[in-house]
C-alpha cells in the first residue's frame, strides 16, 4: 500500500493530457450548488423558529445547556445551545441518556463527540429523563444545524419531568438575553 506521501506526488503532464482525453469533462456531474449564508452565528437569533411558544420558560446555563420548561412546571426539554454547537464544530457522534435516569443539577446526562473535541451535556437542574432524542444516534449533526429546536426534527437532548427542586433552581439560571450578554463577553 503507498503511503499519503508517495500518493500525493504531482501527476506528469503527459499521464493527466491522457486522463482527460480518456474521460471528457462533460462525463462528470456537476457540483451540487450551495447557498450559505454569510451572517455570523452570533448575530442569528438563538431560537431556530423565532421564540419560543407561549407559556414555554427558557433558561441557559453557563455551560451551555437550555431548557425549556412547560407553562405547568412540571415538564420539559433540554439541548445545547447554538453557540456550544459552534464552539464544538461538526457533531459525530451523541451520547443519550437513559430514559427514567433521576439526575440532579448539573451531573452529565450524555455527551458529545465533534471533529474538535469531546464535552459533557449536563442537566440544567434536577430531573428525570422521560424521552430521548433517538434521532440524533443516527444524525448527530442535527445538533449542529437545531441544536434549539425542540421540535420533531430538532436537536434536542432529552424530555424531562422537573419537580420542586428543579423549578427552583431555574430561577439562578439565565434568561435569553442574559446569556447572549454571557457569551458576548466570552467572545472577547
Amino acid at each position: 500500500m503507498a503511503s499519503i506521501a508517495r500518493s500525493m506526488r504531482a501527476v506528469r503532464p503527459s499521464a493527466l493530457s491522457q486522463l482527460t482525453k480518456a474521460a471528457p469533462r462533460a462525463f462528470f456531474p456537476r457540483p451540487a450548488q450551495r447557498s450559505f449564508s454569510t451572517t455570523p452565528s452570533s448575530e442569528l437569533p438563538f431560537h431556530a423558529l423565532g421564540s419560543p411558544p407561549e407559556g414555554l420558560i427558557r433558561k441557559y446555563t453557563k455551560d451551555h445547556e437550555w431548557i425549556d420548561l412547560n407553562a405547568d412546571k412540571k415538564t420539559g426539554v433540554v439541548g445545547i445551545s447554538q453557540y456550544a454547537a459552534d464552539a464544538l464544530g461538526d457533531v459525530v457522534y451523541v451520547e443519550l441518556p437513559e430514559e427514567g435516569t433521576e439526575v440532579a443539577q448539573g451531573d452529565a446526562i450524555g455527551a458529545v463527540e465533534s471533529v474538535k473535541s469531546a464535552a459533557d451535556i449536563n442537566a440544567p437542574i434536577s430531573c428525570k429523563v422521560t424521552q430521548v432524542n433517538l434521532g440524533l444516534e443516527e444524525k448527530p449533526g442535527t445538533i449542529n444545524k437545531v441544536p434549539e429546536d425542540d421540535s420533531h426534527g430538532g436537536g434536542w437532548i432529552a424530555k424531562v419531568e422537573v419537580d420542586e427542586a428543579g423549578v427552583q433552581e431555574l430561577e439562578a439560571l439565565m434568561g435569553e438575553e442574559e446569556y447572549k450578554a454571557f457569551t458576548a463577553s466570552e467572545d472577547h
